[in-house]
């Protein structure tokens, strides 16, 4: 598997590429934003790691000019635990995000998770398409539409879509979710869900997923 590194901290580079490379990893490198755009444009990794904080492009910026080009996986890193920071990566369009310092082993447990998911958003197939008044989940192609224009979805966003079409009606707590989408067994931070119930709403009708005041979400099957 091939990841892409931007972090512009020496010492943090160095020590997250060799650990990572220790775990089989190929890793490229780059030291600023713009570099980081040209070698994911090069290379096409698998997975991409930004910091937040960059030189020349910034994590956010960085992070969306890759989501406007490739639906690839990227996990944001930062040294801020500030939760604007983070509400900002994951808007930006990223999967996931890791505050530092982090362990190496839950770094790459956050890798597989999101390679993972990608990977079941690719294999879902053989199904008849599901509609909910003007939404389609056609699942054989992975192909999503609203009133008939096709809409497209990163892995995460189409995951998260699933789990809401495998149970119409239903309320889907964040842990429920953090559990099917993101595999945080062990919990994780519920703002990962908000954010991208956000973004799918902002893509397949802002009426379409209700806010259950004090459990969480669910698909409404007409509007």
């Amino acid at each position: 598997m091939h990841i892409l590194l931007v972090e512009d901290d020496a010492v943090i580079r160095e020590a997250t590429q060799l650990a990572l490379e220790r775990d089989g990893f190929t890793v490229t490198v780059a030291e600023d934003g713009i570099t980081g755009l040209e070698r994911f444009r090069s290379l096409a990794p698998d997975v991409a790691l930004l910091d937040l904080m960059l030189p020349g492009m910034n994590g956010v910026s960085l992070c969306r000019q890759i989501r406007e080009e490739s639906p690839t996986p990227v996990i944001m890193m930062s040294a801020r635990a500030d939760p604007i920071d983070v509400v900002l990566g994951l808007e930006a369009g990223a999967d996931d995000y890791v505050t530092k310092p982090f362990d190496s082993t839950v770094l790459v447990a956050r890798i597989r998770a999101v390679v993972r998911r990608m990977g079941r958003a690719e294999a879902v197939n053989g199904e008849q398409p599901l509609r909910f008044g003007d939404l389609e989940v056609q699942r054989d192609g992975l192909e999503v539409s609203v009133a008939g224009q096709p809409v497209e979805l990163t892995p995460t966003e189409l995951r998260l879509l699933l789990c809401f079409v495998d149970s119409p009606g239903s309320v889907l707590t964040r842990d429920v979710l953090l559990e099917q989408v993101w595999d945080y067994q062990w919990g994780g931070d519920s703002r990962v869900v908000d954010v991208h119930v956000q973004r799918l709403r902002a893509k397949v009708g802002q009426d379409r997923i209700e806010t259950v005041r004090g459990f969480g979400y669910k698909l409404k099957t007409a509007v």
